[in-house]
């Protein structure tokens, strides 16, 4: 079954003069709707940082807390592991919260729009699901991720968007030169020793539980699809919208084999056969197999030429972590940032204070009769009195005008 993934970060987005309440508590409701029928309040959430004109808030950081459980539980990492991920979570949580309100801040600033990417992500997800009614997908996405899918929908912009603003404000001026990779291989050539390998991707249709007439016609879609395939139709994209195994969320990537790690009938078909090569569908017991490789590695030395992109890659990234510490750095220090009392921040800017504070209650201001119409009388004043390098012909004409319509009245 297809997993639905939360982005990393969520975000609530509020009003400014939300944020700017004088209460410690923000007040949340379950909708209009309840609000007119009971007016009864579903949630406090305390508000721990507020980040120029939005929030992070407990509850936020606690679900965090049960991802990171989930996903533990999902792992089945060591107890070890699983301490020292859990450890670096929860000191990182209110850290992460802020870089991603920074960058969709940031998004918004340089008008990035990605609401056509966000629709298209959404469409691909019901493809994979096959469910194309609106209200029954969000229920899928209520049972997974347990939001609204609008609230799901929201958090996937803002990834999406974060994405966006380091891919423009950071990913594209770092670079590797290519002495730098030809370097790098020199050195360690030792380390580009390849294995016997071929790397696959599959699309899989299943036959489980269906009719000798609709067997007949998956079995003509598997040979739809390799025909596809071989005029070149992105092969990942037909795994998106074809595949059923669970395999497709990673685009068919089942990874690399050795020499007998797979299936003799399999390994005959794809062994020998080059990058790019598509089978045709193979039988199994439960449906229709159809294999790309993806590449073929002979045993030996790696060519400068096979490994560039790997060394680029790690290259590349060895230096984009600090230039995104550092962009977020800047970020922080040009923004309104404050962090309750026993909460941290684990990335501050060096030299801005962050430190708390609520805002001031504002006093209405007061004034005696005598001051009213001191203040009255001096307005009059200043009209009355001529602006310093002006004529008073103005006046005098607009008076002998104002006596010239009387007079015409009159008469």
């Amino acid at each position: 079954m297809l997993k639905l993934h939360t982005p990393f970060v969520e975000f609530v987005r509020l009003p400014i003069q939300w944020v700017l309440m004088p209460s410690k508590f923000l007040m949340t409701f379950a909708g209009l709707a309840t609000l007119l029928v009971a007016a009864d309040v579903q949630t406090v959430e305390e508000i721990i940082a507020k980040v120029n004109g939005d929030i992070v808030t407990r509850g936020e950081i606690e679900r965090t807390k049960r991802q990171v459980e989930e996903m533990l539980k999902a792992r089945k990492v060591t107890a070890a592991e699983a301490d020292r991920v859990r450890e670096e979570a929860l000191q990182n949580a209110l850290r992460d919260r802020i870089d991603s309100l920074l960058l969709v801040n940031r998004g918004k600033e340089l008008n990035i729009n990605i609401d056509g990417e966000v629709s298209k992500y959404v469409a691909d997800l019901m493809k994979q699901t096959k469910e194309v009614d609106p209200d029954k997908f969000a229920a899928i996405v209520r049972g997974q991720t347990g939001q609204s899918f609008e609230d799901w929908k929201n958090e996937t912009k803002n990834q999406m968007m974060t994405q966006r603003v380091i891919g423009q404000e950071v990913n594209r001026k770092i670079n590797v030169a290519k002495a730098e990779i030809e370097k790098v291989y020199n050195e360690n050539k030792d380390k580009f020793l390849r294995k016997d390998q071929v790397f696959l991707r599959e699309l899989f249709l299943t036959t489980v539980g269906k009719t000798p007439a609709e067997e007949t016609a998956i079995a003509k879609k598997a040979n739809d699809l390799v025909a596809r395939a071989r005029k070149n139709e992105k092969f990942g994209d037909l795994v998106r919208d074809n595949s059923e195994a669970e395999s497709a969320q990673g685009g068919g990537d089942i990874g690399g084999y050795e020499k007998g790690q797979l299936d003799p009938a399999l390994e005959t078909l794809v062994w020998e056969q080059n990058k790019g090569f598509v089978t045709d569908p193979v039988r199994r017991p439960n449906g229709f197999l159809i294999l790309r490789v993806e590449e073929r590695f002979k045993a030996g030395q790696a060519t400068l030429e096979e490994v560039e992109g790997d060394i680029r890659d790690k290259l590349y990234g060895e230096r984009m972590q600090p230039e995104i510490r550092k962009y977020l750095t800047e970020l922080r220090t040009n923004a309104f940032l404050e962090i309750r009392e026993g909460w941290i921040d684990s990335a501050p800017s060096p030299g801005k204070s962050t430190a708390w504070s609520e805002p001031a209650s504002l006093k209405p201001e007061t004034v005696t009769k005598a001051e009213l119409e001191a203040r009255t009388r001096r307005r009059r004043l200043l009209w009355a009195l001529p602006i310093p390098g002006t004529s008073t012909s103005m006046s005098k004409k607009t008076a002998d005008t104002g006596t010239s319509k009387s007079k015409a009245v009159e008469q």
